[in-house]
């Protein structure tokens, strides 16, 4: 029963990134794509997370993490970067 839950999961998760895809193709403004971005990131982990339970192996879980921090800090990055134009002071 739980492997026909995580395949649903990665149905959903996969169509989820497919239209933050094609939100990120059609956005009229750049915080739109940001968000669409951002969005991303989490189902990128979350699909991550569901092959690491599929597989049975803690890896996964460590990448999941790797790619939360680095997805925090780009969306940081990039929100100073509109706000002020530049990152680095």
């Amino acid at each position: 029963m739980i492997v026909y839950a995580i395949w649903f999961a990665f149905a959903c998760f996969g169509t989820a990134i497919m239209m933050c895809l094609w939100r990120i193709i059609t956005a009229d403004g750049v915080g739109t794509r940001v968000l669409a971005l951002d969005t991303m990131v989490i189902n990128t982990i979350a699909l991550l997370i569901l092959y690491g339970l599929s597989l049975g192996t803690e890896v996964f879980f460590e990448s999941a993490m790797i790619i939360a921090m680095l997805g925090f800090v780009s969306t940081v990055a990039y929100a100073r970067f509109m706000l002020r134009g530049n990152i680095i002071e």
